[in-house]
């Protein structure tokens, strides 16, 4: 066992030990019922004093698990995917391999208790590899579906770019409508759904890049970038700890983030001012001299959700200026295009660019 694994496993022993004091279920603070039938008198200092280690073992518990996600993925991108998930969008990281992102993908599936599927893009990749094929079964003599690993919760597509565009499209499509016919027959998507997409740079050999329409497609667009000095140092010394992340059980069920998604739809209050600063913003990209195609009305839409999105996830039932602003690169800057010789423009700069030259509203 790495020490990874037991930085995370330690304080889930201790906790464990305690609650099986049953401490919250007395009805005499002065009595614990400890296993196997045994009552032990304890004053109620004692009893209080139990309960404080309690409290701060569920503390180091959830300490420790945030601690080794972090250590092993990045936290902007971990962010990043589940503001899409919380606004039923989807995720592009485009960045060199080996940099973690099969490892954030299984590390946000397991500690959401979401199932998960992975397909790795190939030339020969065929949609029904992806979506299911209709099979005949010699022992019912008849044809039934054969489900394809997008009826997961989470789907990792590994370096979509080399996937052909057939293949490509009916992705997207399933992304998009949320479903998958076949045959005639209509097969709906599970719920939640997302797509965390892994793009390789399109300068390497073999890739197939994105049309700027199925680039639209997706919510939000990222990288990885490589760890932190001493969080890399961390992961030569003691290597990966994705087996240890394949053990961390579920924080939340799945009705608490249906919840969540549907307190971001509803819940969370964007006010005309803030959307007239997103219109703003979008109309920017639309008549700046370096930007041929700026960001499309879903773009907006996109945005607004996000920013609700960020909102939440910080604990708030209203959007503030500060919510669009951290958004507006991660939804925008992949739907832009540049004019002929700009193309080498980083987006996100530009982005923050033209967020400086506009004002912000006072709420």
């Amino acid at each position: 066992m790495t020490r990874a694994a037991l930085q995370v496993l330690w304080p889930a022993f201790l906790m464990a030990g305690v609650l099986e004091i049953g401490i919250f279920a007395l009805v005499d603070p002065s009595e614990l019922h400890w296993p196997g039938g045994a009552v032990v008198e304890l004053s109620r200092q004692a009893v209080y004093s139990l309960a404080f280690l309690v409290f701060w073992a569920v503390i180091a518990v959830a300490s420790a698990i945030t601690a080794a996600l972090m250590q092993a993925v990045d936290a902007d991108a971990l962010r990043l995917a589940l503001t899409a998930l919380l606004t039923g969008g989807h995720i592009l990281i485009e960045d060199i391999p080996g940099l973690g992102k099969t490892t954030l993908a299984i590390a946000l599936a397991n500690s959401l208790g979401l199932s998960f599927g992975r397909v790795q893009c190939t030339s020969d990749l065929l949609p029904s590899d992806i979506t299911g094929l209709t099979i005949f079964d010699r022992q019912e003599n008849s044809f039934r579906f054969v489900k394809g690993p997008v009826f997961n919760n989470i789907l990792l597509v590994d370096e979509i770019n080399r996937a052909m565009p057939k293949t490509q499209s009916a992705l997207l499509e399933a992304m998009e409508e949320r479903r998958v016919t076949t045959d005639g027959v209509t097969y709906q998507l599970p719920d939640p759904f997302l797509v965390i997409a892994t793009q390789n740079p399109t300068e390497q050999v073999g890739t197939y890049p994105l049309p700027e329409s199925q680039m639209d497609r997706f919510l939000i667009r990222t990288g990885m970038g490589y760890p932190d000095e001493e969080i890399e140092k961390a992961i030569i010394r003691y290597g990966t700890v994705r087996q240890d992340i394949r053990s961390i059980e579920a924080m939340v069920t799945p009705e608490d983030i249906t919840a969540g998604i549907r307190s971001v739809a509803t819940a969370t209050f964007l006010s005309a001012k803030l959307a007239d600063y997103i219109y703003s913003i979008v109309a920017a990209t639309r008549s700046h001299p370096l930007i041929h195609t700026g960001i499309s009305t879903r773009g907006a839409i996109n945005l607004a959700q996000a920013a609700k999105a960020n909102a939440f996830l910080d604990g708030r039932d209203h959007v503030l200026p500060e919510d669009i602003k951290a958004m507006t690169a991660p939804v925008g800057a992949h739907r832009m295009i540049m004019r002929a010789g700009h193309d080498t423009i980083d987006k996100e700069s530009l982005l923050n660019e033209l967020l400086s030259s506009i004002p912000i509203p006072l709420s």
